[in-house]
């Protein structure tokens, strides 16, 4: 109970050092998220035109996947440098297996008839993806956001070990100095962030699905990514 009185008298005290802390960790997750979901899906999608091409990318994202998230900081610390720049490389690694998979999976489930409808009106590749293989797939493919959103919020709290921003600085500080008050501030703050977007997605994906594929529901879809 002290401590959690002591957390909450830190906010108070040192409001202006969080409030820099949580802005500098919101944009490292976005510019991430950004670049995520801009070389994601374009991967996804080429692999659902190229067989092996998907076992090599799930291959490798399945190995990357794999590597403990401090080894890879360190690892990259190496090639690139201390700072964000490191930070963010990390994050794009780790984010990319959900969206990779799931934008693939999406759209390799889609089915077969209402492709072959399609083809039958007359519609190019292009129309084909953007009109019916990727609105139909936008259930999975915004199940993997949400993960990796939540994810990279979450890895974005370890970024400070290598000299990044955000409010991993807080957790990074109160460990080093036995301030297990900063240890807690810090890591309350990242849940808050995680659970906060994860709403925000939640809700932009059930008015995407209501839009797109006519959804009349009152909860987002729930799809599974296993």
């Amino acid at each position: 109970m002290n401590i959690l009185i002591g957390v909450f008298n830190l906010y108070i005290d040192r409001w202006d050092f969080f409030s820099k802390l949580i802005v500098q960790h919101i944009l490292l997750t976005l510019v991430s998220v950004v670049i995520i979901m801009a070389f994601g899906i374009v991967l996804g999608v080429t692999m659902t035109k190229n067989g092996m091409f998907a076992k090599i990318m799930l291959a490798i994202t399945n190995f990357l996947y794999t590597i403990p998230s401090i080894a890879l900081f360190g690892f990259l610390v190496i090639i690139t440098g201390i700072g964000n720049q490191s930070a963010v490389l990390a994050l794009v690694i780790y984010g990319l297996l959900p969206i990779i998979r799931n934008t693939y999976v999406g759209i390799k489930e889609v089915d077969d008839q209402v492709i072959e409808s399609a083809m039958g009106m007359g519609s190019t590749n292009m129309q084909l993806l953007f009109r019916v293989q990727l609105p139909l797939a936008l259930p999975v493919i915004f199940a993997g956001i949400r993960i990796m959103v939540v994810m990279t919020i979450s890895l974005c709290g370890i970024a400070s070990f290598i000299g990044a921003g955000g409010l991993g600085v807080a957790i990074w500080r109160g460990i080093t100095t036995n301030f297990p008050e900063m240890t807690i501030a810090g890591s309350l703050l990242v849940a808050l962030l995680a659970i906060i977007a994860d709403l925000i997605l939640g809700r932009i994906e059930y008015r995407a699905q209501k839009r797109i594929l006519g959804v009349e529901m009152d909860k987002p879809l729930r799809t599974s990514t296993s």
